[in-house]
């Protein structure tokens, strides 16, 4: 029997959310059903709001999020009813190429659920990211949930699920920062704050924050960053230098997506070392840099998707880091909050003055 629940959508570009009534079917074959209990207010759920992902209007939104499996369709066994899970945009299909050639967190056919949810009227939503979360119950592929440890709250657990998992991974992953290297990180938001922290497990001893807000240095301070740089005032690229021998950064991370940061983080990097695009350009910008210094400087520039991660490894790896008080989930949360205040969380966000607003069911 298909569900009424409420949740968030967005009916046409630019226009403010409304809270509305949802139809949640019952999940067909590989499909599972999920009780929400948090999630985040991501600003790519923002992206599609303002129609900045595709015009398929009208969107469910809501990704980022954690939860309880209550019911499963047919053949499913990766997941059962009573599970508790972080949904993921990532669920790897095991046949294409990058699965087949051993490289799953590539995967270039990842599912999603296969019936719609719709509005009372029959109009059939499309989910950000194939989830649609921020509703009450919500249809994905059972592939898109993720089973962790029950004992880790939903607020911080579910924020894994995109934006801090982005970032954990563009060090971890993508950057492959080591024990003892230095990381510079551009751009101090969720994004780039999770790089701090990621950067901070992995090792690396000199980790340099990079913003034109001081709040939120103060923030990535708190994250693990063991320098900061306000470059507001101070050029970035004098500055890293100057805190690593004149040498520059092994491993620097734009968490920005925009080309003056992007050139500042490969000028700020030493010889042989790795530039990790994490932050998303939009569609108009361009990156012109001369050819003979992306040759001489050697090392790799690389793009991180999702933070390179494979969420059935990343998710409960880092699930028990956070359980063990060595990964600070809960710090990320700002604020938690009811489905109607989304529209003034994104205002929020817009003016950077939370990481993430987190929307908890039942408040």
């Amino acid at each position: 029997m298909a569900h009424e629940v409420r949740g968030v959508v967005a009916r046409g570009k630019g226009a403010p959310v409304t809270i509305e009534t949802i139809v949640v079917p019952d999940p067909g074959p590989g499909e599972a059903v999920v009780d929400v209990q948090a999630c985040g207010v991501c600003h790519t759920d923002l992206h599609y709001r303002e129609g900045g992902i595709n015009d398929e209007f009208p969107f469910l939104l809501g990704h980022e999020a954690a939860g309880v499996v209550s019911a499963v369709g047919e053949g499913v066994t990766d997941v059962a009813v009573g599970d508790y899970v972080i949904l993921n945009w990532r669920a790897v299909c095991g046949q294409c190429r990058a699965c087949l050639k051993g490289e799953p967190q590539y995967c270039f056919d990842t599912h999603n659920a296969a019936q719609r949810m719709t509005l009372l009227d029959g109009t059939e939503l499309s989910p950000a990211l194939g989830i649609g979360a921020f509703a009450e119950k919500t249809l994905v592929h059972s592939g898109q949930c993720t089973k962790v440890d029950p004992a880790a709250p939903p607020a911080a657990a579910g924020l894994l699920g995109c934006g801090v998992m982005a970032g954990v991974g563009a060090a971890m992953n993508t950057g492959a920062v080591k024990r003892g290297e230095s990381v510079a990180v551009f751009g101090c938001g969720g994004v780039g704050d999770a790089a701090v922290a990621g950067a901070r497990l992995a090792g690396a001893t000199t980790i340099i924050a990079v913003d034109i807000d001081d709040r939120k240095l103060e923030w990535a301070r708190n994250m693990g960053a063991t320098h900061t740089v306000n470059s507001a005032g101070t050029d970035p690229v004098e500055a890293i230098r100057a805190l690593t021998g004149g040498f520059g950064v092994d491993v620097a991370i734009d968490a920005v997506g925009h080309p003056k940061v992007f050139e500042q983080a490969f000028y700020s990097r030493d010889l042989a070392g790795r530039v990790v695009l994490v932050g998303v350009p939009t569609p108009d910008m361009q990156i012109t840099l001369p050819a003979i210094e992306i040759f001489g400087r050697g090392g790799a520039i690389k793009s991180s998707w999702y933070g390179d991660c494979l969420p059935s490894r990343d998710f409960p790896m880092l699930i028990d880091l956070y359980l063990q008080g060595r990964f600070d989930l809960d710090a990320f949360v700002s604020e938690t909050i009811g489905l109607g205040d989304v529209e003034a969380a994104f205002e929020k966000m817009h003016k950077g003055e939370v990481l993430r607003s987190v929307v908890v069911f039942g408040t």
